[in-house]
This record gives C-alpha cells, sequence and structure tokens, in this order.
C-alpha cells in the first residue's frame, strides 16, 4: 500500500511538471491568462504529491516495510528511529527523491512570493522549475524507483553502511542537496531573464537572498562534511580533494564570484555577461556532481554505487549546458551595451580580479577531478589525481583571494586616489607586515606559510581599520559608543557589514588549514600496556584494552591517557568497531582541542593473542579548531545580510 501511495504519487506530479512546462508557453502563444495561472497551480500540484511520496518513504523506513527494497537495504529492525529516517537519502534513490522534495519547496515558496511580482518573469520562471521537476521525477519514477517491491520480503533489512549512522547524517546530506537546489533560483530568474529579453537589473535584486540562502548552505554542508570526514572517519583529515567533495565544492566557486560580481552589476550596471554565465555555470556543476556521485564511473568513498542514471543526467547536463549558452548567444545584442572600467585600481576591478581567480580555481580543481575519466577514454585506464596537484594549483590562487578580501570592500569605485589607497591601506599595511616579521622571527620560516598568515592577517587590520573609522565617524556625528555604532553601521548597510563578518569567518577557516597543513606531526608505535609514547609536548601512556559487545556491532577500545607539559589531560578511548556485514573493522579515532591545536589519536589495531598490546598513530594537528568557528562566524555574517533590520528614523 505504502509503495503504491508513493509510486503513483510521483507519477502523478510528473504529470504537474509536464503541465508547469507546457502552460507558459502555450499561454505566450495564444496570450491566454489563464494559462499563465495553471502554472501556477502546477507547483503547487508538484509540491502535494511530491511530499506525500517523500512521506510515504519516510513512513516505510520508520515502520520498516521491508516489502519495499529500498527500505530493506537500508534499515534493519534495530536501527534506531532517527536513522531510519536518515535512510531517505542514504542510498541513490531516496537521495533523489529527497532533492526533488527540496527542490519542489524551493519552487513552492518562490512562487507564493512572488505572486504578485514580476508578472512577466514568473510564468517562465516556474517553467524552468518545471523542467528541472521532470527530469528528477522522471528520473524518481522509472529509472531509480524507491518503492520497488521485493519478494519474498525479508524478515530484516541490511541496514545503513555503518559510516553512515553519525550524526551528521542527520545534517551534512541536507545541507548540501539545500545548497545544490537553491541554485536552481537565481539560474530559474536568469534564464526567464533571457526568454523575455527583460535583462535589467531586476533578476540580480530579486535573486541575490536567494543565492547568499544558498550559498550559505553549501558552505555549511561542506563544512559539516570536512567535520564528518575529520571525527569519524578516523584518519586525522578533513579534506581529501575526493572526487566527490570536489563536486560539492566546485559550484561554490561560480556562486562567491557571483555574489561578488552581481555587486558590479548593480552599482555600475556592468559585468551582464559575466553573471549570467556565472549562474549558468554554478547550476550546471550541480547536476554535474550529481553525475559524478550517483553514475559510478569515479571511485569515491562518498559515490552511490553503479546505476542507469549516469548517462540520463549527462544528457540532462548537456541540454541544460546547450540549452542556457544558446539563449545567453540569441540575447547577445541586447547585452552589448555596458559601460567600461574607469581604472584598473577600483572595487570593480578588485572584484573582477576575484571572480577571475576563482574561476581559475574551479577549472584546475575541474581539470584533476575530470582527469581519471580522460586518461581511462585516452589510454584504457583511470590515473587519479592526488592532493598534491590540488594543493600546488590552489593554493598561490587563494593566496591572491585571501589578498583581494583585504582589498576589495574598502577600495573605492570606479577610481581609486592615491589619498584612499593611503587613508584605507597604509596602517594595515604596517601592522600586518610587523606581524608577519614576527612570526619570521618567532619559528614560521617557510615562505608560503608566512605569506599567508601575512595577508590573513592583512585582511583583519583592513576589515578592523575600516570599522574603527566608520565608528569614529559616528561617534562624532551622533555621540555613539561602540556597540551602538556598530548596530547602527550594520542597519545601514547590513550586506556590506554582514559580508566583512563573512570574511572573518573565511580568515579563520583559512588559517586552520594553514596551520593544520603546514605543521602537523604525526607518529606510530605500537605500546604495551603501561609504555608511553611522545610527539611534541604530548606523552601518550597506554593503559589497556577492552571489548564490549553492543546492539550491531562489537567494539575494542583502547585507553590511553594523554599529558601535555606533564599535565594530566585525562584518558581517551579510540576504538575499532567489527560489524558483521563488514570484511574490515571500521575506526572511531578520538581527539582533543584547544584553541592552539588538536591532538588526535587513531587505534590502527591490537593482538589477537596478546590483548596487552596496540598499534596507536597519533597526530598533532595545529590551529584546526578555528575552521569549525570560522563556520559559526559565517554563519552569523549569513544572518546579518538576510535578516530584515527595519529602516532607521530619519534621525538616525
Amino acid at each position: 500500500m505504502t509503495a503504491s501511495i508513493g509510486h503513483s504519487s510521483i507519477l502523478i506530479a510528473l504529470a504537474a511538471a509536464l503541465i508547469g512546462v507546457a502552460s507558459p508557453i502555450v499561454a505566450a502563444r495564444m496570450a491566454g491568462e489563464r494559462f499563465r495561472s495553471v502554472a501556477g497551480y502546477a507547483i503547487l500540484g508538484q509540491f502535494v504529491f511530491v511530499t506525500l511520496a517523500a512521506l510515504a518513504l519516510i513512513y516505510g523506513l520508520v515502520a520498516t516495510d521491508f516489502s519495499i527494497k529500498y527500505v530493506a537495504f537500508n534499515t534493519t529492525r534495530a536501527t534506531p528511529v532517527y536513522y531510519r529516517v536518515t535512510g531517505l537519502w542514504g542510498a541513490l534513490e531516496g537521495s533523489l527523491l529527497l532533492w526533488e522534495w527540496i527542490l519542489i519547496i524551493f519552487a513552492g515558496i518562490v512562487a507564493w512570493v512572488y505572486r504578485q511580482r514580476h508578472h512577466e518573469l514568473m510564468p517562465w520562471v516556474i517553467m524552468i522549475f518545471s523542467i528541472v521537476s521532470a527530469f528528477f521525477l522522471f528520473v524518481i519514477a522509472f529509472l531509480s524507483n524507491p518503492f520497488e517491491s521485493v519478494f519474498p520480503v525479508p524478515l530484516d533489512g541490511r541496514g545503513l553502511n555503518p559510516l553512515l549512522e553519525d550524526a551528521n547524517m542527520m545534517t551534512h546530506p541536507p545541507l548540501l542537496y539545500t545548497g545544490f537546489v537553491g541554485l536552481t533560483v537565481p539560474f530559474a530568474f536568469a534564464m526567464a531573464a533571457l526568454i523575455v529579453g527583460k535583462l535589467d537589473e531586476a533578476w540580480v535584486v530579486s535573486t541575490r537572498r536567494w543565492t547568499i540562502t544558498a550559498w550559505f548552505f553549501l558552505t555549511a554542508g561542506n563544512l559539516v562534511g570536512a567535520w564528518w570526514s575529520y571525527h569519524v572517519l578516523g584518519w586525522g583529515g578533513y579534506w581529501a580533494w575526493d572526487p566527490v567533495e570536489n563536486a560539492a565544492f566546485m559550484p561554490w566557486l561560480p556562486a562567491t564570484a557571483f555574489l561578488h560580481s552581481i555587486q558590479v552589476q548593480e552599482r555600475r550596471r556592468m559585468l551582464k555577461v559575466w553573471n549570467l554565465a556565472l549562474i549558468i555555470v554554478a547550476f550546471s556543476l550541480t547536476i554535474f556532481g550529481t553525475f559524478l556521485t550517483r553514475s559510478g564511473i569515479i571511485s569515491s568513498i562518498h559515490a552511490f554505487s553503479s546505476g542507469p542514471v549516469g548517462g540520463y543526467f549527462l544528457g540532462f547536463l548537456a541540454f541544460i549546458l546547450l540549452g542556457s549558452f544558446g539563449l545567453l548567444a540569441y540575447r547577445a545584442d541586447l547585452l552589448k551595451e555596458q559601460p567600461e572600467l574607469d581604472s584598473m585600481v577600483s572595487r570593480e576591478s578588485a572584484f573582477l580580479l576575484n571572480n577571475i581567480v576563482l574561476v581559475s580555481a574551479l577549472f584546475t580543481i575541474f581539470l584533476g577531478t575530470i582527469f581519471p575519466l580522460i586518461s581511462e577514454a585516452v589510454a584504457g585506464s583511470q590515473v587519479s589525481v592526488g592532493a598534491p596537484y590540488f594543493n600546488t594549483v590552489t593554493v598561490p590562487l587563494f593566496l591572491v583571494l585571501v589578498f583581494l578580501m583585504g582589498v576589495g570592500p574598502m577600495i573605492a569605485w570606479r577610481r581609486a586616489s592615491m589619498d584612499n589607497l593611503k587613508r584605507n591601506f597604509l596602517w594595515p599595511a604596517i601592522v600586518s607586515l610587523s606581524f608577519g616579521i614576527g612570526l619570521f622571527i618567532w619559528k614560521v620560516k617557510d615562505f608560503l606559510p608566512l605569506l599567508g598568515f601575512t595577508l590573513l592577517a592583512f585582511v583583519v587590520c583592513s576589515i578592523v581599520y575600516d570599522t574603527a573609522l566608520a565608528l569614529r565617524a559616528r561617534k562624532r556625528i551622533a555621540g555613539e559608543g561602540v556597540l551602538r555604532g556598530l548596530i547602527t553601521l550594520t542597519r545601514r548597510n547590513q550586506r556590506r557589514y554582514g559580508g566583512l563578518v563573512v570574511h572573518l569567518g573565511v580568515v579563520l577557516i583559512m588559517m586552520g588549514i594553514a596551520g593544520s597543513m603546514t605543521y602537523s606531526s604525526e607518529k606510530d608505535a605500537t605500546l604495551a600496556v603501561g609504555h608511553t609514547l611522545d610527539i611534541g609536548n604530548y606523552k601518550i601512556k597506554f593503559e589497556g584494552l577492552q571489548g564490549s559487545k553492543q546492539p550491531t556491532h562489537f567494539r575494542v577500545e583502547g585507553a590511553f591517557r594523554v599529558f601535555h607539559n606533564g599535565s594530566d589531560e585525562g584518558v581517551v578511548t579510540p576504538a575499532l568497531k567489527f560489524f558483521p556485514n563488514q570484511q574490515s573493522p571500521i575506526g572511531r579515532a578520538v581527539h582533543q582541542s584547544s584553541l592552539s591545536e588538536d591532538i588526535y589519536l587513531i587505534l590502527s589495531g591490537f593482538s589477537e593473542v596478546n590483548r596487552n598490546q596496540a598499534t596507536l598513530k597519533v597526530l598533532v594537528r595545529p590551529l584546526v579548531i578555528w575552521m569549525w568557528i570560522g563556520g559559526f562566524v559565517i554563519a552569523f555574517g549569513t544572518i546579518i545580510c538576510l535578516m530584515p533590520m527595519g529602516k532607521l528614523k530619519p534621525e538616525d
């Protein structure tokens, strides 16, 4: 019954999506107003029936209805209820349904918010949503059906991959999917503007908040994924430049470029073609990432097993690229007349250079990601590209981005005078250079880390100095203190000051990356009970092993007492978990964090004959915690950008 309701709902939603695609075209040809309203009802129908299908699958998972093949493969009777719910996105079929559900929620909200606005654009916006929705619904209905039955009905299910039974399973995929799907909103408005030929700044202004929201979810999804990798996978890192990790990160780059360059379009009416191209690329990369993840053509710990959907996603991606850039070429005459740069020393130039660097980083990452496919096509075997390539090509580009973060928001529009440059950057440059010299005298001798930390200091100094000047002006004009002045400044220009807070968060993340990449240390040892391992300022003492039977697995824990500079920091217990359906054990690493560094312990193995011996790997990762703190700072800055603050009174 549950399977019938779910699959029937998908088919009805697909019919509604096709109506949503056709109705604006019919309305344009027949000049019929009633056909325009049909598109809105089509979105409503999709929302209702996709929601019904998603709830049906969730019910099947929670109720352990093993007559549904997807349920039998992704849950068990012993699985806690909250992990049963996460089974919705634990495998290929359910993840596509979640994607479609989020997509149609976005479409419904957009249709409701703009029901009285953008009368000319909205039917075409809904049509673009319906095209994307129809594709996903077709795949779900006919190629990757989550409601497929199984016979005979098993007594119990197979369950999720043990690595997915983690709290981050409840946050990471939904966050990432929401970021991916959220980019459909600016893409739909951009395509509608091209179809109608209304290529002023209206579509950019209307989608700015939607793009910021999608960008934030992408950022949060990648950071939560990095945290998950760091504390669950047990290898001591947080980013491996895995193809699927790259697929999640690549849309973030053009989305970030787009958020910067639309400011130039709004202010100077420049970069119209560039912005349209950026949002096309950003949305297309979400489809490309889905293709990589679900086609099975590239080996990855994150990828789903190979299925029949890969070729269809590749075809849809080709359709999106050809159709979008074809529309852009068709409207080229309307996009010709644009102002030119007044000076290379201006905010417009800084934002344009920022865009060029971001797109260059995107190209190098994309090339490294698809190189195994190229090598297989040419040489017949996949040659993977490892982290050294990505680090080598991206680190210099990201250092340039850091510098531009300090310059771009502060430099004048149109043409920066020497007085403007001196006023805004002299003291930040002096302070950051002094900081860099201090680091060199202390112990940072390598050029790239030294340059990186100096540039990060320059960004912070630029933001603090600019804000201090603005606060001094508020005190002189209105007699406001620091707190009241900050509130007034933020209310007057929340995009600017929210963006500066976001930049501070990015600085903290890059500081954590720089510290952990450059100055980490690690050591392996096989220890007997009572023996110790020394690494840096730490001493690790092995105190024994203990086994315990868990509901789903058998766990062996090692007890290790940590001493830091002679101080007892307590006992930590890294473990190995043995699952009946897994050939090799799954590790559970543990770590202790401070503002300066993490110590990270991995139980690599133990002697089954002599339980008094264990093999331990210890890593010291400087500054890692600042990555996670930076994520919260970015969230705060995004809230400032998005929250309605109301208008100031005239006397303010």
